[in-house]
């Protein structure tokens, strides 16, 4: 095995996309997002990080195969939607760099591969001169059917990378179900926000 991680950008990221969609809709399908995507709705989503400008892809690869990835970019480069709860006076929204989907294949968690996702996408912040990074997560219920017995949530991770759990900054998305009728359903998500500073270890 040799992993290696790398920051993509721009057109360098195209040769990568037929994987990355293919790594989205794998890891997605496992709970909690239990999602029924599509490669060709994927790559035309990717293509929002070839061509956002300041876009980033933090990339996990064995060897030439891409088995993890991590995604960025500055808020005002979002949609309306994930822009809509940031706003004065708290939040400057040119000030945030929105991170969005880290996925990596089953058998390469636990080997740090996590934290190496935060920090290079939070290194793309302090090189934008951004003083915020946020994200937003699915919201499920604790009896939700098809939670796993194994599956532990991210929180206690996140908030030791310094990220604080938002109740009052949510959105509603919306997506395919995995074995649905292939229509959108709405989900809650929920924000974790973090300002520049040291990371507990």
């Amino acid at each position: 095995m040799s992993l290696t991680v790398q920051a993509v950008r721009g057109p360098a990221l195209a040769p990568f996309l037929p994987d990355l969609a293919q790594l989205r809709i794998d890891v997605f399908r496992e709970f909690p997002y239990l999602y029924g995507g599509s490669a060709a709705y994927e790559e035309r989503y990717l293509r929002t990080y070839l061509d956002a400008p300041d876009a980033v892809m933090i990339l996990a690869r064995d060897g030439t195969r891409v088995v993890g990835a991590s995604s960025a970019l500055p808020l005002t480069q979002e949609t309306p939607e994930i822009r809509a709860p940031f706003h004065a006076p708290e939040f400057d929204p040119a000030d945030v760099l929105y991170l969005g989907e880290s996925v990596l294949r089953p058998e390469y968690r636990g080997r740090g591969l996590g934290h190496a996702f935060f920090d290079g996408r939070e290194a793309h912040a302090r090189t934008l001169g951004l003083g915020v990074t946020a994200f937003c997560a699915v919201q499920r219920a604790p009896d939700h059917p098809t939670r796993p017995a194994s599956y532990r949530p991210l929180h206690a991770f996140w908030a030791a990378r310094g990220y604080v759990e938002r109740p009052d900054l949510h959105i509603t998305l919306s997506w395919p179900d995995l074995g649905g009728d292939g229509h959108d359903t709405p989900k809650p998500m929920r924000f974790w926000v973090r300002r520049e500073g040291p990371v507990s270890a």
